[in-house]
């Protein structure tokens, strides 16, 4: 590979152009790097660069765990030498070091910054004392309450975004993936070497996310029906009780696509303890790969019936205990490691063993994929590593789980905990077993807004609260739990939870008539708003931006934005603010919003409301404080009960008049690959606003993917408080009513061939 050297750029200045962009390429695009002595820089975006130093000359070209793509459109930059100092000036950094004066330090190497807003100036030794934090791994027993009070235990890794308007990460010592066709982590050849990667964007924090997915690698996009609702508790259900669930969501008019089995889909001390005597008492039952006939006497046939029902399955592995003795796969596993069955050894687990790694998926994994299993809950519970330096055992579950399914042409989908920066690739997260309390929830919209702060968008938490540790405890408080899936409906990922008690439940219709019916309006608007929610989803692997981001990445230079840390956006339209707080006996609770300048509209009842203030209002039982801004389209679909299996047959397109907006509306197969190869579509829709009425434009793309619609129909709600005269589509009057109550103006299209749309409101 040919590469620009110091040493033969002594003309003085040297500008660099682009080559084309390629995808998940670690090593550098030779016109972006520059170097000098033992000094590598890769300048990878205006905003990003790689910095890395070794004393034996030999430079890092591999993937590392977080950056795996290095070879991007080289930014045009210009490099200079002047008395002994080496400058390279890009777009908006300009970096400086000191030529042939060892490893980077204060002393010999430091960035300015310079935008329209900002100039700063950055050296090794500065800590940023202003990092808007990330996440975490896990949010076991976080927020608890215990008898003697409560306790907050929540300490977030530093993130990309910092009002620093900087951000370092030092992938120095981090190991990196060999060149295999299955990518197997190693440790680096290069020896002792500095590898930092510097991010300058001020308060440009969406360039910084999409910047940091360019390098880090894309944000996953799960499979549509990831969206859905997800059922799930510890306990021991058998066969019949998991239909019984699927028919009380059907007979209370409930949406659910995902069922999540336990630990105790598998033989347990507990369930089986016939079989377990023949073993030594220190035998892990957590961990655990042969079915508990006693409760699912045909697992296949429980599997083939999930699927005529379009439910997905989810099954709970703990696998640290790895592959013991009183497994009926046991035999073939040892001998497939080496070990003789005869002796009862366990298998212990050791997933950055290739060999095992194979195996475990070939032998314990794949036969149940293929009966029906979706994809696997990986409830690794210790921390720590691996015998790789380096490697902790929660990242690399994800990443082997991860692509093992993408290897064989699956989309992925995992769930499991938070590994680290570069974690955003393998999703959806677990945030573990927390609290059930009123605290509790109030920290998870915050918790997951934040997240966004280093692409991992898709948390999903354990709607209701696992457990509590204080005896005092109300566990069944209706209220909460309403409140609960209320921001459950307006997070990533919608899935009730609870520990192995009794007294905890988690089926809605079990609850009081309010409560469920309040439920039941939650879950059905998230249903509604699918096609929002997809594309949003989509966004996110386009930008870097998590469909659940702060308030701060719209309006950075805003105080406000940092201070109204309970609400979020959601997508790229909505103001969300659940309310976390009970309402103590009362009808009503208040609840307070900042508002940003600009006209914004109620979603409960589209009362127009002018931004820039704090906005108080009151909020019954099943009621949500949303706000959509002036401008917005927002795709909607008919009454569901599955995504699976259904069509989008028909669109609500509900347009929010006052200002000029614009939405392109995602769709592709839903659960294939396809979308990483073209094989999707956007539907354009554009409003332009004329004083309440407008003109509206609904503009295929023209591409194709395997089961797209070729016909659609329409429903359209212009939010406007101004009674029209006519409204035409494609040139010709059409039927419409004003309802004056909610301020709609309401006409549908019948089905019709997918193609442009021309529509005006007079």
């Amino acid at each position: 590979m040919h590469i620009r050297s110091i040493s033969i750029l002594a003309i003085g200045l040297l500008f660099c152009h682009t080559a084309v962009a390629q995808t998940d390429d670690a090593t550098p695009n030779p016109a972006s790097v520059v170097i000098s002595d033992k000094a590598r820089f890769t300048i990878l975006t205006d905003r990003v660069i790689r910095m890395e130093y070794a004393a034996n000359s030999k430079f890092t070209d591999e993937a590392s765990l977080t950056f795996v793509n290095r070879h991007l459109p080289a930014p045009t930059y210009q490099v200079s030498d002047n008395k002994g100092w080496l400058t390279i000036k890009a777009k908006y950094l300009t970096l400086h070091y000191q030529k042939n004066s060892g490893e980077f330090s204060a002393e010999n190497l430091y960035i300015e910054y310079r935008d329209t807003n900002h100039l700063f100036v950055w050296r090794p030794d500065m800590k940023d004392e202003q990092n808007l934090k990330g996440t975490t791994r896990t949010l076991d027993g976080a927020m608890s309450t215990s008898d003697a009070g409560t306790t907050e235990k929540v300490s977030l890794e530093d993130g990309i975004i910092s009002r620093s308007g900087w951000a370092v990460i030092d992938d120095s010592k981090k190991p990196v993936f060999d060149h295999s066709d299955w990518p197997w982590v190693q440790k680096r050849k290069a020896g002792e070497a500095q590898d930092i990667y510097f991010f300058g964007y001020g308060s440009d924090y969406k360039a910084a996310m999409y910047d940091f997915t360019l390098i880090g690698g894309r944000m996953s996009l799960p499979p549509r029906y990831a969206f859905g609702v997800w059922y799930s508790r510890y306990w021991a259900y058998t066969e019949q009780d998991m239909k019984d669930i699927v028919a009380g969501y059907q007979q209370h008019d409930l949406p659910l696509d995902v069922l999540v089995i336990d630990m105790d889909w598998h033989i347990t001390r507990k369930s089986s303890p016939e079989i377990f005597k023949h073993y030594p008492i220190t035998t892990s039952d957590w961990t655990g790969f042969t079915w508990e006939k006693k409760y699912f006497p045909d697992y296949r046939e429980f599997l083939a019936w999930t699927d005529s029902q379009h439910i997905q399955t989810c099954m709970n592995l703990h696998p640290a205990a790895g592959v013991q003795a009183q497994e009926e796969v046991y035999p073939a596993f040892a001998k497939a490691m080496g070990i003789n069955p005869a002796t009862k050894r366990t298998v212990h687990f050791n997933i950055t063993d290739k060999k095992f790694a194979q195996n475990y998926f070939d032998i314990l994994l794949h036969p149940y994929e293929k009966a029906g299993v979706d994809f696997w809950w990986l409830d690794w519970q210790q921390q720590g590593g691996t015998k790789i330096k380096g490697v902790n055992s929660t990242f690399y579950l994800n990443y082997v789980h991860f692509s093992d399914m993408q290897r064989r042409g699956m989309r992925p989908l995992i769930f499991h905990r938070w590994g680290g920066l570069g974690n955003l690739r393998y999703q959806i997260g677990f945030s573990g077993d927390y609290t059930i309390s009123w605290p509790a929830l109030e920290y998870q919209p915050t918790f997951t807004a934040t997240a966004a702060n280093v692409g991992f968008g898709f948390w999903s938490h354990d709607l209701g609260g696992h457990m509590n540790w204080s005896s005092k405890a109300d566990k069944q408080d209706a209220e909460l739990f309403t409140r609960w899936l209320e921001w459950g409906a307006f997070s990533p990922i919608f899935r009730t939870h609870a520990t192995n008690d009794p007294t905890i439940e988690r089926r809605m219709w079990k609850y009081p008539e309010a409560n469920l019916k309040a439920m039941h309006k939650a879950l059905h608007m998230r249903y509604a708003l699918l096609p929002y929610i997809y594309t949003m989803a989509r966004t996110a692997y386009d930008s870097g931006i998590s469909m659940v981001h702060p308030m701060y990445y719209e309006y950075p230079e805003s105080e406000k934005a940092y201070q109204a840390d309970h609400q979020y956006y959601f997508g790229s339209s909505m103001i969300v603010s659940p309310i976390t707080r009970p309402m103590n006996g009362g009808e009503t609770i208040t609840q307070t919003v900042w508002l940003p300048e600009g006209k914004w509209y109620d979603f409960r009842n589209n009362e127009m409301v002018n931004g820039d203030k704090d906005v108080a209002s009151l909020y019954t039982l099943d009621e949500i404080p949303i706000y959509v801004k002036a401008g917005s389209i927002i795709p909607m679909q008919t009454h569901k009960l599955r995504i699976a299996g259904s069509v989008q047959d028909t669109l609500i397109l509900t347009v929010y008049s006052g200002h000029n907006g614009s939405f392109a509306m995602y769709e592709d197969e839903g659960n294939t690959e396809g979308y990483r190869k073209d094989q999707y579509s956007f539907t354009h829709m554009t409003w332009t606003d004329e004083n309440g009425a407008g003109k509206l434009k609904i503009e295929p793309d023209g591409k194709t993917f395997a089961g797209q619609l070729s016909e659609r129909s329409y429903q359209i709600h212009i939010v406007s408080s101004r009674k029209p005269t006519q409204v035409k589509v494609n040139g010709q009057n059409t039927d419409w009513v004003y309802d004056d109550k909610n301020k709609l103006i309401l006409f549908s299209i019948p089905k019709i061939k997918i193609a442009t749309l021309n529509i005006e409101i007079l």
